[in-house]
Formats: C-alpha cells, sequence, structure tokens
C-alpha cells in the first residue's frame, strides 16, 4: 500500500471514530489525543524494558506486540494532525529525512 493510501484511510478512520463517538476531530482534538498516544507508548517502553512494576511485565511477545500498537497509535495520529493542519506528510518526509532538501548546510 502506498503512503497517500495509508495516509488517506487512517483519516477516514479517524473521522468515522468521530462519528461513531460524537466527536469533533479537530486540530485541538488531534494534538491532545497524539500526547495520550506518545504517553501510552513510553508506558509500553517501560514496561517492554522493565522499568515499570512486575505486575505490569509481561512477555516479550505481548510487549513486542503492544510497543507495535502504540507506535501505530503514534504515527495514525500524526497522519490526522497532518492532514488537519493541511500538511502534506509525503513530501515534508521527503525533504527532511530523505533528500534532505530542508537540512541546513
Amino acid at each position: 500500500m502506498e503512503f497517500k493510501e495509508i495516509q488517506e484511510k487512517v483519516v477516514e478512520n479517524a473521522i468515522a471514530y468521530g462519528k461513531k463517538y460524537n466527536i469533533e476531530i479537530d486540530e485541538d482534538f488531534a494534538l491532545l489525543k497524539l500526547y495520550e498516544e506518545v504517553g501510552e507508548l513510553s508506558q509500553a517502553v517501560l514496561i517492554h524494558r522493565k522499568k515499570s512494576r512486575p505486575e505490569k511485565h509481561v512477555s516479550e511477545e505481548e510487549s513486542k506486540k503492544e510497543l507495535a500498537k502504540e507506535l501505530a497509535d503514534v504515527l495514525g495520529m500524526l497522519i490526522v494532525n497532518a492532514h488537519l493542519l493541511g500538511v502534506d506528510l509525503e513530501d515534508a518526509i521527503n525533504k527532511k529525512w530523505i533528500t534532505r532538501e530542508w537540512i541546513k548546510k
């Protein structure tokens, strides 16, 4: 699947979520939700590295699954934020990380 298609599907899913739960998916919601997801990723990393209370520890397989889910949530909310802010995320990633066009020389 191409990145543009992934972006479209993620945004469609966010809009459907908003309709289902009667939540306006606006810039405020998306940014706060991104913060929430980053926090959940941090928690998953702490559990994965066994730097949490022992009762939270899970198997390596389960902790990797949780890490993957939280990374996907962070990426999804980044995509929603980019959409709401009118940013072409694929182009931005290309210019910043691939061609390094935006890196000061």
